[in-house]
């Protein structure tokens, strides 16, 4: 089973497109858990629709402590033995969950299978394609976002027997939550990449990653999740990384990076 996470919060521009885009994957064998924070929107009387006609929906709507609980709260619910996460206003391709769930038949447990995803602005005009291909703990604690960092959900799966090794997503951490996961997850995940397009990321104006980045905030905070991390490292691991960031065998920790490292809990 594919258990797909969708935390939500006032969604209603996208909530009923997020569940036809998942229903329209005609998995036979999934679960939609949507994690509503309490919507003063119709976010939770659509959600309610889909939910009565279609049982592979599960919800609930209440209170929470940001983007991070959420997300936690549908890993305690979730049955699948693999977890993707779906913020309210991205999308999968067209049979993404069938391509990834054939690929994770042969993947030892636990295992991050990392994809490709499209990057498009509030025009629909796409801006790149997110190709992860050197995705690995030195080429992100590196800078190397472009090509070692998922910039979307949309394009990773996972074990949900992840979470037993490394914890949940951190609660206190509002905007880059993804990058403290898979800095923690390819520690300890066997890694996969394959060159498929699975996810598509909306980068609009208004949501809280696109006012962090306006603000010059995001920066900021990847250099403390970073460096966070490179500090727990031992010596050893720890100071060849210094040393190539130092040698600017990096492609610049922030400056260079493409604006989204953080996830986008949606509009």
């Amino acid at each position: 089973m594919v258990s797909i996470i969708t935390p939500v919060l006032n969604g209603k521009k996208f909530i009923e497109f997020c569940i036809t885009n998942v229903l329209g994957q005609n998995y036979p064998d999934m679960e939609h858990i949507i994690i509503d924070g309490g919507s003063t929107d119709s976010t939770v009387s659509i959600i309610k629709e889909y939910a009565d006609k279609y049982h592979h929906i599960r919800w609930v709507s209440e209170k929470d402590h940001g983007q991070s609980d959420a997300m936690n709260k549908g890993i305690a619910m979730a049955k699948g033995e693999i977890v993707g996460i779906l913020n309210v206003d991205d999308y999968y391709e067209p049979a993404a969950l069938h391509r990834v769930t054939e690929i994770f038949k042969s993947l030892p447990e636990p295992s991050l299978l990392v994809g490709n995803c499209n990057v498009w602005d509030d025009d629909g005009k796409l801006l790149f394609v997110s190709r992860p291909w050197k995705i690995s703990l030195s080429n992100i604690l590196l800078g190397r976002f472009l090509d070692a960092f998922p910039m979307n959900p949309t394009s990773y799966f996972y074990h949900a027997s992840l979470h037993d090794k490394i914890g949940l997503y951190k609660t206190d951490e509002h905007y880059g939550m993804d990058l403290d996961f898979i800095i923690r997850a390819v520690q300890h995940a066997n890694v996969v990449y394959r060159d498929q397009v699975w996810g598509n990321y909306r980068y609009l104006q208004g949501t809280k990653t696109h006012i962090d980045d306006v603000s010059g905030n995001n920066p900021k905070r990847v250099m403390a999740i970073v460096n966070g991390h490179l500090l727990k490292l031992p010596p050893h691991r720890r100071y060849p990384i210094f040393l190539r960031r130092m040698l600017g065998h990096g492609v610049g920790l922030v400056k260079n990076a493409f604006r989204k490292t953080t996830a986008n809990r949606g509009a």
